[in-house]
């Protein structure tokens, strides 16, 4: 049974977590003075800080609807 709502989720936390690895790396091996990669690895970094955030939500959510459904069921 494939529940596309638990797929999206995730797959955005699969790639939330990508993102923050590869923008942390970028964030780590900036040289001084190269504030323009760092600072632009650093707003990335927040965006897949929020995409993880709001995939979590959207797994508790799918969660709770088939805890919902399970209840109806039985």
């Amino acid at each position: 049974m494939s529940i596309p709502a638990l797929q999206a989720g995730i797959a955005g936390i699969d790639n939330g977590l990508d993102g923050l690895h590869r923008n942390a790396t970028t964030i780590a091996r900036a040289a001084p003075g190269d504030s323009a990669d760092s600072t632009r690895a650093l707003l990335d970094l927040r965006a897949d800080q929020h995409q993880v955030e709001a995939s979590v939500k959207v797994l508790k959510a799918a969660d709770e609807m088939l805890g919902s459904l399970l209840d109806v069921r039985a």
